[in-house]
């Protein structure tokens, strides 16, 4: 009875941790092409064009005009220029429609990034960043991923609060080692 109590225990605890994405840090990210959206202008978005300006800050979230996401993208809008001023780019990535995210782009990015439609999940499986719960739409992940193409760093948790620091911290080191 005491072990099966100890293994509830750590198993509780265990639930209690933000789980982990599938990409480790050093893989190589999957490339991709994806309708886009900035300040309601819709465009295609291509990983390999943004990595050749710089590192690129990928998030996948969940819905857009819900609460998490809402908070997410204001807290990537006000910190875009910091990121850009370090050379990211910031797009976030979701199974919304292109019509949705247009207007997404423009009230909750406030224009100042680009977010992605992915409909048909492709690049949210390819990231390895399906909300096991409900496999039609993304976890809210996000990655740092390097001009060369490797994931620099991982983060998956639901609440949105630390996304935009962690990956400002992880940009910030890149940027230290590649001046």
């Amino acid at each position: 009875m005491k072990s099966l109590c100890v293994s509830l225990v750590l198993l509780c605890g265990l639930a209690a941790l933000p789980a982990r994405a599938a990409l480790a840090v050093g893989a190589n990210a999957p490339d991709f092409t994806a309708k886009a959206s900035l300040g309601g202008k819709e465009f295609d978005f291509s990983l390999a064009e943004a990595l050749k300006k710089g590192p690129v800050v990928l998030y996948f979230y969940p819905a857009a005009f819900t609460k998490g996401c809402t908070i997410e993208a204001h807290d990537f809008a006000e910190a875009t220029g910091k990121f850009a001023v370090l050379g990211a780019t910031v797009i976030g990535v979701s199974h919304d429609n292109i019509a949705t995210l247009d207007k997404f782009s423009v009230s909750e990015c406030r224009s100042k990034f680009a977010v992605a439609a992915d409909p048909n999940g492709t690049v949210i499986k390819a990231y390895d960043a399906v909300l096991k719960k409900n496999p039609a739409y993304a976890d809210r992940t996000s990655y740092v991923i390097s001009p060369d193409n490797k994931v620099l760093f991982t983060y998956t948790n639901m609440n949105p609060d630390k996304h935009v620091e962690l990956t400002m911290n992880a940009v910030k080191k890149w940027r230290e080692a590649h001046p």
